[in-house]
């Protein structure tokens, strides 16, 4: 199997899917140009049926399918596929919107001019020739290529373990190089790109990236950036429209609109009203519509960045060099042309001064025949046949048998003065030829002489002028968030159970509050009226982040349910989102406290939690729990406006400890934190308020009694301590604090706590009225535990809204 596959990857490297140095071909389209050449089906004749071309290759060079040579040949009629098309095709060829072809027994086809010189002087011995696949017929293993085809066209193609991508060229350009190539041997990479500037896309375009150009004509490898042509027309009503008149090579049209419409349609940007293509014979056109006042810049460097407008070229210049396929430098490109075109002039010289020779002897010999006419004539006449004719002329006047074929052969009107005298001109002149010729065979000086003449005679007859723009840097696409979001206002709500969605101020005004679409035991913890430019961090119980822009939430009528963050983020069953901050922009200075129920605490800066390239499928982590019984208890955004300079905690027995903020260090995501109260076995801090002296706290404990207390009541102590009693001790059934919250004076005195118990339920009440108790004292009692459950957590909430900010 080896030893046969190698066979195999061979066959296709050299003889299928790789273009030769030489002649810029892959063997089926040589047979192509070979065959239509060989029918006479050339650019100065009629057109004939693509299936003959088709049948006579298949039949006679290629034993492959037709529908493989047929595509061949259709690709070489592209003209924006190639720089210049070596087949005129009548009919349907296909389009740059990805249309294929007519079938082959509808259309027509010839070489083009230009192909004429990829055939010219075959016919003089110029290349090597070997058997067809059925040795009834021999086929050339190269063409002549009088003009630079791999350059000039380029290549692309796939074979085992190797592929090539070679971008077309500007002929004259090229042509240039190699001119000046010639003249100085020795010249570098620098001096060549003075002519050949870079690739020239036969769709136009412009090129950004002038060192990816250098680096791929260096090392055969190279990026580069190919941008479309556009430009900016004004509208009524201040409306602006952007047109596209030249896109990206190998870009398929159809999809490039389709890509752009999609943006529209799905509003990944605000401000595109349609999309046209209005391409039509005279050229292409594609038309953008843009919405009144509107960032024309911004949305079309989302437009570069997100569709086909722009693109990414990679060089990767393979082809067969000496039966192998290397990677080349332009520079050995060039050079190995220039020696082909040498070797090609030498071997059609040759053949030429061997035909000049010959007639030259045959030219001699009639002259000598005329000279003794009568004897001739006398010779021939008394001789037998034609074959002792010929023999009698070479033994009595010693012509050579060519001569002697070449007087028998000559007819009774060449006889006259004015013959002689044409053959003697004629004479005169193939002795000129021949010097010329021997010229040219032993002095390089006169064969380059002869090929820059020739290749300055294709550039007049076939070059023109570039079509792609180059352009030294490639533009970084700054894309404002103000462009890709409209700015709206949207009502965002997370649920108890993890659901997300936002929907229209609109809609959420036009429903009942209650009817949110969550299940009858699910609650909203979040609800907030907010711009879909904010940014939304919601922060686990487990110590994992997960972080969304507004916009990306996804958008569902307010009685809907809308996306369970399981969707895209994969959290454990029993983890649950505990804190939600917004923020209108991700340069905040501020820091988070973070609290743990295992009794540590710390501060991390708001840039050491930005969302990373993973944030849509990957939670990170902002607090590196100790155990797997750890959990976070509360989070507070502390910024320059923050006031509270004090941290109060409380454990379950009724401990409480206050110590001042400077006290909390600051650290990094992924730690732990230090010591914020000292625990005994089975305590576990119930929750950490940030708080000034002149506040209230309100408690509730696991039997439903609730407390409302001065924090002037609980002595300022350092970090770390166990703390002071909160609650009366009670030697049998004993309360234990589940949560407590801050109550700001005059704030909070008339906006309602919400209690939430284990039974999904809540319990709403109003703070200033229930008294402020001493700190020994238990509260009163509030809620009826049997039949609403035991409290779990508390909250201030607004009347419509609640928001944490």
């Amino acid at each position: 199997m080896s030893e046969r596959f190698s066979r195999y990857s061979k066959s296709i490297i050299q003889e299928r899917a790789l273009p030769d140095i030489r002649d810029g071909l892959k063997p089926v389209q040589r047979r192509i140009l070979y065959a239509m050449n060989k029918d006479g089906n050339t650019y100065d004749k009629g057109f004939r049926k693509s299936a003959k071309s088709v049948g006579n290759v298949m039949g006679n060079y290629h034993p492959h399918g037709d529908s493989s040579i047929y595509e061949a040949l259709v690709r070489m009629s592209q003209d924006w596929k190639l720089r210049e098309p070596l087949i005129e095709m009548h009919g349907n060829n296909g389009s740059m919107d990805g249309d294929p072809a007519a079938a082959m027994r509808y259309t027509e086809a010839r070489l083009s001019k230009i192909a004429s010189e990829m055939i010219r002087d075959i016919d003089k011995d110029t290349v090597d020739w070997v058997p067809n696949f059925d040795d009834t017929e021999q086929e050339p293993t190269v063409l002549p290529s009088r003009f630079p085809n791999l350059l000039v066209n380029g290549a692309t193609g796939i074979s085992a373990g190797y592929a090539t991508e070679i971008p077309p060229h500007n002929l004259s350009e090229v042509i240039d190089a190699l001119i000046y190539l010639q003249k100085k041997p020795d010249a570098d990479l620098d001096e060549l790109m003075k002519f050949i500037k870079g690739p020239d896309f036969p769709v136009g375009g412009i090129i950004q990236g002038l060192d990816g150009i250098k680096k791929a004509y260096k090392t055969g490898r190279g990026k580069i950036v190919i941008r479309s042509k556009t430009s900016t027309e004004n509208l009524r009503g201040n409306k602006s429209l952007i047109r596209v008149t030249e896109v990206p090579y190998d870009v398929n049209k159809l999809q490039m609109v389709k890509q752009i419409d999609e943006i529209r349609i799905s509003k990944k940007i605000d401000g595109i009203a349609e999309v046209r293509d209005e391409s039509d014979r005279n050229g292409l056109s594609i038309a953008i519509e843009l919405k009144k006042d509107v960032d024309v810049k911004g949305i079309l460097n989302y437009l570069f960045k997100n569709t086909d407008l722009q693109v990414n070229y990679h060089f990767n210049v393979v082809a067969i060099n000496n039966m192998r396929p290397e990677r080349l430098p332009l520079k050995t490109i060039l050079k190995s042309y220039l020696e082909y075109q040498r070797a090609v002039i030498t071997k059609r010289t040759k053949f030429e001064l061997d035909n000049v020779m010959n007639r030259q002897h045959i030219v001699n010999g009639l002259i000598k025949a005329l000279s003794i006419l009568n004897k001739v004539i006398k010779t021939i006449r008394a001789s037998k046949n034609r074959k002792d004719a010929c023999r009698n002329l070479v033994k009595e006047y010693e012509f050579s048998n060519k001569q002697a074929d070449a007087i028998v052969k000559l007819q009774l009107y060449r006889l006259t003065n004015t013959d002689v005298t044409e053959l003697e001109a004629e004479n005169d002149k193939l002795s000129q030829n021949i010097i010329k010729y021997n010229n040219i065979l032993n002095d390089d000086k006169v064969l380059n002489n002869v090929l820059t003449k020739e290749f300055k005679q294709i550039q007049k007859d076939y070059g023109n002028s570039r079509r792609t723009k180059i352009e030294n840097q490639v533009q970084e696409l700054k894309i404002s968030k103000n462009i890709t979001v409209p700015d709206e206002d949207v009502v965002v709500l997370v649920s108890h159970d993890g659901y997300l969605k936002r929907s229209s101020v609109r809609s959420y005004k036009a429903s009942d509050v209650n009817e949110n679409g969550l299940k009858e035991d699910d609650y909203p913890i979040f609800t907030a009226e907010m711009s879909t430019l904010d940014h939304i961090f919601m922060f686990t119980n487990k110590g994992h982040l997960i972080y969304r822009p507004v916009h990306e939430i996804s958008d569902a009528k307010w009685k809907e349910t809308g996306e369970h963050i399981s969707q895209t983020i994969g959290l454990d069953d029993d983890e649950q989102i505990i804190k939600i901050f917004t923020f209108k922009s991700l340069k905040e200075n501020g820091c988070f406290l973070i609290a743990t129920n295992d009794g540590y605490i710390k501060q991390t800066e708001f840039s050491k939690l930005l969302p990373g390239r993973t944030y849509r499928s990957h939670a990170p982590v902002y607090e590196k729990l100790k155990t797997s019984d750890a959990r976070v208890v509360n989070i507070k955004y502390i910024n320059n406006n923050n006031k509270e300079n004090k941290v109060v905690l409380m454990s379950n027995i009724g401990l409480a400890t206050k110590f001042e903020l400077s006290e909390v260090s600051i650290n990094g995501a992924k730690t732990t934190g230090v010591k914020s109260m000292d625990l005994h076995d089975d305590e576990y801090v119930a929750n950490c308020q940030l708080i000034n002296d002149s506040d209230d706290v309100a408690i509730i404990t696991q039997r439903g009694f609730y407390k409302n207390m001065s924090v002037e009541d609980i002595p300022l102590a350092s970090r770390g301590r166990r703390g002071v009693q909160v609650l009366k001790p009670l030697k049998k059934n004993a309360h234990k604090i589940m949560d407590f919250i801050r109550l700001i004076p005059n704030e909070n005195d008339f906006k309602p706590i919400r209690i939430f118990t284990d039974r999904h339920r809540y319990h709403d009440i109003i703070p200033s009225d229930h008294p402020i108790n001493d700190r020994q004292s238990n509260g009163s009692a509030l809620i009826d535990t049997s039949s609403e459950g035991k409290p779990l957590k508390m909250k201030v909430i607004n009347a419509e809204l609640l928001s944490d900010k």
